[in-house]
């Protein structure tokens, strides 16, 4: 097993990605954190691994604090983070129609929080010399995506954070990669199609745009995920692979 004696926090570990990223570490041997805003869906997904729950908000910057102090003081020090707590389906229509406060949040979810839970857990992997750092971004953040403005944006963000850190902190031993999903079969999907036969168009339209023509699974964004926590990839750093059927082919 890959991971066999790591440590890993997984946030928005309580459902889609999340989840099946906390089930595949587990199964590759990490003993598995899972962060959630969602404390109860936490708590059952942690409960099929024999892992740890935490309740972490990461618009909170003291529920972030508190929840990396919590996961740490379950499980020991962090091996590996998977920040995948994101998405929210406010700020999908046309930009010039979405209110400030919507875009806001978009960025607050979807950079700040990977950013926050980021500088919790990094300096202590810095300090141990070893550790890996995967981030979910999106195909948006590379190629745009059309009534989703804010989202890209955010996305996009987390790439170049994604790049950034793993140029500052590669010398310590610490690699950070990034996945870009396509459409994934999740509540993300679900909800940001969702709303009778225009979104039924926009959920066949991203899927046409994907050379194998079919929507990802959870678990094959997992299994990449996977592969980029384990020593497989250990001289892998500030790449973000795509896991979109071919979407973008950046």
């Amino acid at each position: 097993m890959r991971l066999e004696g790591r440590t890993a926090m997984v946030t928005g570990g309580a459902s889609g990605i999340g989840a099946a990223t906390a089930r595949r570490l587990a199964a590759e041997g990490a003993r598995v954190v899972v962060a959630d805003v969602d404390e109860a869906g936490a708590r059952e997904v942690a409960g099929e691994l024999d892992g740890e729950a935490v309740a972490m908000d990461v618009l909170d910057l003291d529920s972030v604090s508190a929840g990396a102090r919590a996961a740490e003081a379950a499980v020991g020090p962090l091996d590996v983070l998977v920040n995948n707590a994101g998405g929210g389906d406010r700020g999908v229509g046309w930009f010039v129609h979405i209110a400030p406060e919507d875009w806001e949040f978009q960025l607050r979810l979807n950079l700040h929080g990977v950013l926050a839970v980021t500088q919790q857990v990094v300096g202590g992997m810095r300090e141990r010399r070893r550790g890996a750092i995967v981030n979910v971004a999106s195909e948006a953040g590379r190629g745009g995506s059309e009534m989703n403005v804010p989202y890209s944006a955010a996305k996009a963000g987390v790439i170049g954070f994604t790049k950034a850190v793993a140029r500052e902190f590669a010398r310590y031993g610490v690699r950070c990669n990034a996945v870009a999903p396509g459409p994934i079969e999740t509540p993300l999907l679900d909800a940001l199609t969702r709303g009778g036969e225009a979104g039924d168009r926009l959920r066949q339209g991203m899927i046409a745009a994907t050379r194998m023509g079919r929507a990802g699974t959870a678990d094959e964004v997992a299994a990449v995920i996977a592969f980029l926590a384990s020593d497989d990839s250990s001289f892998v750093t500030g790449e973000t692979i795509g896991v979109s059927g071919g979407l973008t082919m950046m």
